[in-house]
């Protein structure tokens, strides 16, 4: 029997593990697009379980990156309204540092 190579999540018909970035050091417009291809493509059904599996498992990974931004993005407007400083909250590389720049002036 032959064994079908299973391909990434988001398409591409390469390989799943090197070709798919770390969800951690995705932004929230990157992990929600992927998550909504990958929605895609399990509801159309296409696929081996093998694969629909991976994809699953991808779409957590990615959902819960989306929430963790949206947990900071809550955290930083509550902290805004209410003048104490924010909890961690994910930033993108450098955000820490635009934001300093912001309050200096």
């Amino acid at each position: 029997m032959a064994r079908r190579e299973t391909t990434d999540p988001a398409g591409a018909g390469t390989p799943a593990a090197p070709s798919l970035p770390d969800p951690a050091t995705l932004g929230y417009e990157q992990a929600r697009d992927e998550l909504v291809s990958i929605v895609a493509r399990l509801e159309s059904g296409a696929g081996t379980l093998e694969e629909s599996l991976a994809l699953w498992e991808r779409g957590e990974a990615l959902a819960a990156r989306c929430q963790e931004w949206l947990d900071g993005a809550r955290a930083r407007l509550t902290s805004a309204r209410s003048g104490a400083a924010p909890d961690a909250a994910p930033q993108a590389p450098g955000a820490a540092a635009d934001i300093d720049e912001q309050e200096e002036r």
